[in-house]
């Protein structure tokens, strides 16, 4: 692995490491598997569309979560109903453990009107105000500011809901993001800021694009941070929980930084000449879907025949939105200037 890379600072190993303290309830047998089923559907799921880019299918950028699966997983499950939800260009897998159908999502990649935003937002653009999923944001880092109106929003209504504002190392940088802490911090906004550290900023190493740590940057506006590996289902829960919790008791926006890897490219153009082989298979020995596994297997008592139908219902869900997406039809001309707000 590169030398600085993050990950080196926070624990590692092939098997995650089921919680053992009093802050987190054990998850059941039941939790378990769904949180495995929800990560392995994601993965899957990204697979068939790296495919279906291949073959023409889906076009302009499209970007991959392949590798990431822990980190979105394990937040959404310990979030509550009235939070919401947005993030970057990076978003197939925030979108389906919101709720939303695989059908609806991989329809919207192909660019078809049975798509989620009807075909008209893509890869990068997806949107879901029914899940409380508000993008899905091509400009780097802009959806960070919204993510703080929407802790706002839930401020003003009173309704205990938390705004959960993703974005990735790159866009940690950006200017706005450090107006967004401020206002956040200034106005004690439920704000949980997620840095998504996958090690790159598209092509350029952490060490080379980002001073200091990410989970302090928030420390000049007095906003708690903690670095967490994003690898390790386990962590991330207990660390979101924890986070969530003193968000709720008002204590105002909190950071946590998801040390986590991406193994395919930046987008499907990147031809990844800036890592070696060895960097991206040391960082799979870290597997989150093998560790969530091996700890249902050793921990749980659950067996590979208990986890076989999981994987044919998850296979099968991918080959139906597979199919539905390129059965659904493109959207009607008449849909070019629907929802179109124009300025005069």
């Amino acid at each position: 692995m590169s030398k600085g890379h993050a990950m080196s600072n926070v624990k590692k190993s092939n098997q995650n490491s089921v919680p053992t303290s009093n802050s987190q309830k054990l998850p059941s047998a039941d939790e378990m598997k769904k949180l495995y089923r929800d990560m392995l559907l994601i993965r899957r799921f990204e697979e068939k569309a790296g495919q279906l880019y291949g073959m023409g299918l889906i076009g302009g950028f499209c970007h991959l979560y392949i590798g990431e699966e822990a980190v979105v997983t394990g937040v959404q499950s310990v979030q509550k109903k009235q939070d919401t939800t947005i993030t970057a260009y990076r978003n197939h897998g925030h979108m389906l453990v919101s709720g939303i159908s695989a059908n609806d999502v991989m329809a919207e990649l192909t660019g078809r009107s049975g798509g989620c935003s009807r075909g008209k937002g893509g890869s990068m653009h997806m949107f879901s105000i029914e899940n409380g999923f508000y993008g899905g944001h091509g400009i780097v880092g802009a959806q960070v500011s919204i993510g703080a109106g929407l802790g706002f929003a839930h401020q003003y209504k009173g309704d205990g809901g938390v705004a959960i504002a993703y974005m990735g190392d790159g866009a940690a940088n950006q200017g706005q993001v450090y107006e967004s802490f401020n206002m956040a911090k200034l106005w004690n906004l439920p704000v949980l800021f997620i840095i998504e550290n996958n090690q790159y900023s598209m092509g350029t190493s952490v060490p080379r694009h980002a001073a200091g740590e990410f989970y302090r940057r928030g420390e000049g506006f007095g906003i708690k941070g903690e670095k967490v590996n994003g690898m390790d289902i386990f962590a991330v829960r207990e660390a979101s929980s924890r986070a969530l919790e003193d968000i709720r008791s008002g204590n105002g926006p909190y950071i946590l930084e998801m040390v986590t890897y991406r193994y395919r490219g930046h987008s499907m153009s990147d031809p990844q000449k800036y890592r070696s082989k060895d960097e991206v298979e040391g960082y799979k020995a870290l597997d989150p879907i093998d560790g969530i596994k091996a700890a249902l297997l050793k921990e749980y008592n659950i067996t590979e025949d208990d986890l076989k139908p999981i994987d044919k219902e998850v296979k099968d869900i991918v080959a139906q939105a597979a199919q539905f997406s390129q059965d659904s039809p493109l959207p009607d001309a008449a849909e070019l200037w629907t929802d179109v707000l124009i300025s005069v």
